[in-house]
């Protein structure tokens, strides 16, 4: 009876702690949906940020306040890629590919919308209605004006 108890405590606690594990880590799946199921962890209130990982390359997702998605970047090791998903997707800025050129006269300073220990994200409202997301290595960052403030 001893053997049998111990037994379900040690499946019990194991399956707990893998619960943690998987918890830690961010979601795999909804990239390109308005309300994916993950957690919001945008630095600004009028934006939404989502990660996703997947085989060591992670996404970041980013919605407007409504839940539309705006962009999305991947990135791993430094390197990014802008995906082709969002209304503004053209205006998404990596260090290896500049968005396409909007002719507004009328931008608003950039915002952090998204930093982790690797990259920084950026957003750019420009006066036609365009967003300008702007992707780079925390490391590139350390300049405010390059990489806009946390507002």
């Amino acid at each position: 009876m001893r053997k049998v108890t111990r037994a379900a405590l040690g499946m019990f606690l194991g399956l707990s702690l893998s619960g943690l594990a998987v918890a830690a880590e961010p979601a795999a799946t909804g990239l390109g949906q308005a309300w994916p199921n993950a957690v919001d962890v945008s630095l600004s209130p009028h934006w939404h940020v989502y990660v996703f990982v997947m085989n060591g390359v992670k996404y970041v997702q980013v919605n407007d306040i409504d839940g539309n998605v705006v962009g999305a970047v991947g990135t791993a090791g430094g390197q990014f890629i802008t995906l082709p998903i969002g209304e503004d997707s053209q205006y998404v800025s990596t260090p290896q590919q500049r968005a396409a050129n909007t002719s507004s006269t009328k931008a608003a300073t950039p915002t952090t919308i998204y930093r982790d220990s690797s990259t920084v994200l950026t957003a750019t409202q420009q006066g036609n209605g365009v967003t300008i997301l702007n992707a780079s290595t925390a490391d590139e960052c350390q300049d405010p004006s390059a990489c806009g403030s946390l507002n």
